[in-house]
Parts: structure tokens; C-alpha cells; sequence
């Protein structure tokens, strides 16, 4: 008993360290995607306030505490001011993870050699099936989606759904609620919902499945590792999947 004791007590710290670089890449990753959303935005205008989608762009990332530098640095970058100026732009990609299950994958990329190529190594590796365009796009629908948090006073999100022109709404993550417009009416209802006091997380255009399917088990366990594999590559922006 004494040495299993001494044995589990490194193992639990390396776990912890594990746990701690692991969140402080995901945290890397995560500010890599806003900084991109930005940059993308800020080739409409470097102005936020001339400029909606740069504006939501940039309060999504300081909800996520993105460091000040790191923040002006990406709207220089979209904008093209000074040496550091990139130019990225949406690809999209469609095909199957493991059971045929449907996936919609977008990047942002100011490579699209290198990002081809590392989408069709994750999709053999991982046991998908890559397709060409239009091979799953038709098994989605089109929509904006508004991801907001009630405000303090609480709301009725369905009321507040009718209210603002919303067309749908589904449950979010942490307390969030996805509400789903008409792609055209995106920035009307995420300016609708801020004026009844919803904290807008994001407004973004995607991918809402027509017939997701229902997976447990090993197979489950499979399309996760095979969508965990995608979200780790950097040139990643979103991964939209019919799954129930």
C-alpha cells in the first residue's frame, strides 16, 4: 500500500501539469480564432464604430479577456496597417466523420496549400471521408446565430425571441441561448436582443443540421475524437456537425 501511495502522488502532479499546459494552448487557440475573426472583419473598416462586424468581433474577444496588444494587432493586421498585414480568407470544406456522420468545416487561412492538406490528413487519419463541395451542404440550413446570456433581470427567451425577430432558438452552452435568424436579419436581432439587455457572446453566420443523427457509445466516442482532432488544427475556425 505505502508504494502504490508513492506512486500516485507524481502521477497527480503531472496530471495537473498536463491539465495546466493543456488549457493554457487551448486558451492560445482560442485567442488565434477571435484574433482571426478580427482581422477578417477589420478589412471593412479598422473603425468599430463604422463597423458592426468588427465591433461584435471585438467584444467577443475581450469577453474572453484577449490581451489589449494582441487585440490592436489583429485589427491592423485585417486592415492592412504596418508590416504585420495578413490577408485571410473562408474556405470551406465538407464530408464525413466516422458512421457518416455530416461535417461542415471552416477555416481561415492565409495558406490554402497548407490548410488543404492538413484538413485531408485529419479527415483519413481520423476515419472521415472528405467530400467535394456541396457534398453535405444541402443537409444543412443557412442561419444567423446569435449567442446571448439572459440580462441579470432575467427574460423569457422565447418572448424575447418573437420580440426580436428571431426565428428559433436552441439551449447554448454555460446558460446561453442560440437564437436563429434569417442570415439577412443577423445584426437586426443581436442589436434587438442588446436592447433588452441580452449580453451578446457572438453573431455569426453558420451551419444548423437538418437531421442530425443520434450517436452513443463507441461510435459517439469515435465522431468526438474525430472532431477533437479538427478543432486542434489552428487554421480551424468553426466545425458545424449533424449530430443529436
Amino acid at each position: 500500500m505505502t508504494v502504490a501511495l508513492g506512486y500516485t502522488r507524481p502521477m497527480g502532479s503531472q496530471w495537473k501539469q498536463k491539465h495546466r499546459l493543456a488549457a493554457a494552448d487551448a486558451r492560445g487557440r482560442l485567442f488565434g480564432r477571435l484574433a482571426k475573426e478580427i482581422a477578417i472583419a477589420a478589412r471593412n473598416g479598422a473603425d468599430p464604430d463604422m463597423n458592426a462586424t468588427l465591433r461584435m468581433a471585438i467584444d467577443a474577444a475581450r469577453k474572453q479577456s484577449m490581451p489589449r496588444d494582441t487585440l490592436e494587432r489583429a485589427i491592423k493586421k485585417g486592415a492592412g496597417i504596418g508590416q504585420d498585414a495578413v490577408t485571410y480568407e473562408l474556405v470551406t470544406y465538407e464530408g464525413f466523420a466516422p458512421h457518416q456522420v455530416p461535417v461542415i468545416v471552416e477555416c481561415l487561412t492565409d495558406n490554402r496549400n497548407r490548410t488543404a492538406t492538413n484538413i485531408r490528413v485529419h479527415f483519413n487519419k481520423g476515419g472521415g471521408q472528405l467530400g467535394s463541395s456541396g457534398a453535405v451542404a444541402w443537409d444543412f440550413d443557412r442561419r444567423g446565430i446569435v449567442a446571448a446570456l439572459p440580462p441579470e433581470a432575467g427574460d423569457d427567451a422565447d418572448e424575447a425571441a418573437i420580440e426580436c425577430g428571431a426565428d428559433d432558438l436552441q439551449p447554448g452552452d454555460e446558460g446561453a441561448t442560440h437564437f436563429l435568424t434569417d442570415p439577412a436579419e443577423l445584426s437586426e436581432v443581436a442589436g434587438a436582443l442588446e436592447g433588452r439587455g441580452w449580453q451578446i457572446e457572438s453573431a455569426k453566420l453558420g451551419w444548423i443540421s437538418k437531421s442530425p443523427k443520434a450517436l452513443e457509445g463507441e461510435a459517439l466516442a469515435e465522431v468526438e475524437a474525430f472532431l477533437e482532432r479538427l478543432d486542434g488544427d489552428d487554421d480551424v475556425q468553426e466545425i458545424y456537425v449533424g449530430l443529436g
